[in-house]
């Protein structure tokens, strides 16, 4: 069926229901002139971050882009909701859209895996990160290509879920073939996208609408993967090297911060002065959490550390931002970081994430600083996440003693 070409998604705040300082945000469905007002589940806004002209946040807090955050999440669902119905020739009305959004379904037919991706994505708009968020939309639409490969429909039925269902998916995923610049998956690129997919399936068995656990003996494996870090003199070529360009400075300041507290990238960019507090030891320290699992983080900041913090202290970008220091996108910051690897002579793929593992190795753990106290201050949940560096050092302790055997072989 032809799909409308009359169809919008706006927000607006309903201010005559202002309680303790807050009023609730509905999303606004228009298609083909019906229009339907949703409240957001857990989403209200203090009347000062709103931008009533607009109908967002205001750009200008930090309060109102964490609101344009959730707001975008929301448009992408419904419009995933909308591209659902065209691709399965169902009329598009505004009832339909708004029932796949709820996550209604109809207890006399089959329930589908669209259906399922609605009510989960949902809840997770609400549970999980916006980054958590957009990586479960890639499998979503994975699983719609498997689907349409396989059953030549971009929906089926949750009933036809089973063992051989998630074995021909897993299949699928290694043999995709990006039309993009993308390498095919390696097993780690495909097991997380099963594990998003048995997270899913778990909701719907608590639900209740699956009989059992259709990943019952189906074994995922996950392959190890050597940890790349930078040696302490990787590291000292990175610190004392002049730019003559600012952004690579900057980047490198940011970089070299990491590797020094161990802080994420996106941890590090939300990062505002009141993360910095005066810890039992009389010393500087961040208190925050981290963005992608909410753990608490309490690190004592370093001296290196401390001066780069020193270095930002009155940027005219970072004050606006009201945070430590300027942002500019993770992507951007992983390019210049290759040209700042090009330029120090660091053969090594260098990534903002390179600085957390360096951080954890050859700053702390070679350091002598005990596994659970690096553990703590990473913000695992599980000692054994932590303990992959443990393996990787056994590496360096290899590299290391290969390097003094031939020391000790010129000295005979």
């Amino acid at each position: 069926m032809k799909a409308t070409n009359k169809f919008g998604i706006h927000f607006k705040i309903r201010s005559e229901r202002v309680k303790e300082g807050k009023a609730p945000v509905f999303v606004g469905i228009a298609v083909d002139g019906d229009k339907a007002y949703m409240a957001l589940k857990n989403c209200q806004a203090e009347l000062i971050h709103w931008d009533t002209a607009k109908g967002c946040g205001k750009s200008t807090t930090k309060q109102g882009r964490q609101i344009n955050n959730y707001l975008d999440e929301i448009r992408i669902i419904i419009k995933n909701h909308y591209k659902e119905l065209e691709l399965s020739g169902a009329r598009i009305t505004l009832e339909a859209i708004k029932n796949a959004f709820l996550g209604n379904v109809d207890e006399d037919k089959p329930i589908t895996f669209a259906q399922l991706i609605a009510y989960h994505n949902e809840q997770g708009v609400t549970l999980l990160a916006a980054g958590t968020m957009r990586h479960y939309l890639v499998t979503q639409r994975y699983l719609i290509k498997f689907f349409q490969q396989k059953f030549n429909k971009p929906d089926v039925n949750l009933t036809i879920l089973d063992y051989k269902f998630i074995s021909d998916f897993e299949l699928f995923l290694y043999n995709h073939k990006p039309k993009d610049h993308q390498k095919p998956m390696d097993t780690n690129g495909v097991l997380k996208h099963i594990v998003r997919l048995k997270k899913m399936t778990n909701l719907a068995v608590k639900l209740k609408w699956l009989p059992s656990d259709p990943f019952q003996g189906f074994k995922m494996t996950k392959k190890r993967v050597d940890k790349d870090f930078l040696s302490e003199f990787e590291l000292k070529a990175i610190e004392e090297k002049k730019f003559e360009v600012e952004r690579l400075s900057m980047v490198r300041d940011l970089f070299v911060f990491a590797c020094y507290t161990g802080l994420s990238y996106v941890d590090m960019a939300n990062l505002e002065n009141n993360h910095i507090v005066k810890g039992i030891d009389g010393e500087n320290w961040i208190h925050t959490n981290r963005q992608k699992t909410s753990i608490p983080v309490n690190t004592p900041i370093l001296p290196k550390a401390q001066a780069i913090i020193n270095r930002y202290r009155n940027n005219v970008r970072a004050e606006e931002k009201g945070t430590v220091f300027p942002v500019i996108s993770n992507q951007k910051v992983n390019s210049y970081l290759k040209e700042i690897a090009d330029l120090c002579g660091v053969r090594k793929n260098l990534t903002f994430h390179v600085a957390r593992h360096t951080f954890a190795t050859t700053i702390t753990l070679s350091n002598g600083v005990p596994i659970e106290t690096v553990s703590r201050m990473l913000g695992h949940n599980k000692l054994s996440t932590t303990q992959i560096y443990a393996r990787v050092l056994e590496k360096k302790v290899s590299e290391d003693m290969a390097e003094l055997r031939n020391k000790l072989s010129h000295c005979i």
